[in-house]
């Protein structure tokens, strides 16, 4: 059977993970490249705050290509859509047509996702749209990955939850408010061990930070947009993860 080339978007966290994970076992997709949104100035994963050099581990550890789209500190919607759509168009030019993200119930994003990659001729997969999130989570942890919180939402969870590797404690004490994937934006990842790595991520855990951004209108943090015309803040604790 021949496989369908593919851009995979890699966040370096548990969904990510488990998507790409169920992508390589299924054979169906020939993955040509991880693709990660990436702070150009502060060199750190979008939203999550992880270092490059912790990005290029879990590439390499996974043995895949990885490309990242180095975005400007404070990129608007314009600028964030331009950069995007000018990537995905010189992935069509090498005959990649077929993209897969990780996104988990979140219609809006998808949609969102949908139209933007449609004008460059892309056709987006979710492996794991429409699961149960507590199913997912298990289904996670029982495969053996492993994962650490790096950032939380402050007004949803204190210092405590930055930093913490997620196990059944972990999900005992998350507020019932809290989605257990974190897939409303609660929480973001970086999973540095599983089924789908050679060899453990090694690294050391380092300060804790609170930070605080002007809060998209659509609700989708993930995007980094600077958004001048909404004055609702939303604070995170991060946590800085050290390569060693």
């Amino acid at each position: 059977m021949t496989k369908i080339p593919a851009v995979f978007n890699w966040s370096g966290g548990k969904d990510s993970a488990l998507a790409l994970y169920h992508i390589l076992k299924k054979g169906k997709f020939d993955i040509e490249t991880l693709l990660t949104n990436v702070n150009g100035h502060h060199q750190r994963v979008s939203m999550h705050g992880v270092r490059v050099e912790l990005l290029e581990l879990q590439a390499k550890h996974l043995g895949l290509p990885l490309q990242m789209l180095s975005l400007a500190e404070k990129p608007t919607m314009e600028e964030f859509d331009k950069l995007t759509l000018h990537t995905y168009q010189a992935f069509a030019k090498k005959g990649i047509h077929t993209a897969i993200f990780g996104d988990i119930f979140l219609e809006d994003l998808r949609l969102y996702r949908n139209e933007l990659l449609k004008k460059a001729g892309f056709d987006c997969k979710y492996p794991l749209w429409k699961r149960d999130t507590n199913e997912l989570i298990h289904e996670f942890l029982d495969l053996g990955f492993k994962t650490i919180t790096v950032a939380v939402k402050s007004d949803l969870m204190d210092e405590s939850f930055v930093g913490r590797v997620i196990d059944q404690d972990f999900l005992n004490h998350l507020p019932p408010d809290v989605d257990v994937c974190g897939e409303n934006g609660e929480f973001h990842t970086f999973t540095f061990d599983g089924p789908a790595f050679k060899q453990p991520i090694p690294f050391t855990i380092g300060e804790k930070i609170h930070r605080s951004y002007d809060a998209p209108k659509d609700g989708t943090e993930d995007k980094n947009f600077d958004n001048e015309t909404n004055p609702k803040k939303m604070g995170f604790w991060f946590c800085d993860l050290l390569p060693t």
